[in-house]
């Protein structure tokens, strides 16, 4: 199973930017899809970006194209750039990798959006 390490998460003021980043336990090449879901309190789960190693790249409707998914290869690592963030993009972020019909989970990191 992959081992995925989050980082990056915090306070911010609404309009401002955070830049999430996902260590991989192992080459992220070999990885079919890597996503950015979140989930705020009471709500479901819900994917915000994915990342095929196919280069394909998905964002859910409300990112409206303020997020930017990336790979950095040689690092193993997946980045989630968000900008001109909202009150309601409070939540915690998780990074999930799909290999091989096998999902694996990071521990998830804290985004406040507050004034």
């Amino acid at each position: 199973q992959v081992q995925l390490v989050e980082s990056g998460g915090g306070l911010v003021q609404p309009g401002g930017s955070l830049r999430l980043s996902c260590r991989a336990s192992e080459s992220i090449a070999s990885i079919s899809t890597v996503s950015w879901y979140r989930q705020a309190p009471g709500q479901q789960r819900e994917m915000v970006a994915q990342s095929t190693n196919g280069g394909s790249k998905n964002y859910a409707p409300f990112v409206g194209g303020r997020f930017t998914i990336s790979r950095e290869n040689t690092q193993n690592t997946v980045y989630l750039q968000m900008n001109a963030l909202k009150p309601e993009d409070t939540a915690v972020y998780y990074c999930n990798a799909l290999k091989m019909d096998r999902h694996s989970w990071g521990q998830g990191t804290q985004v406040t959006v507050s004034s």
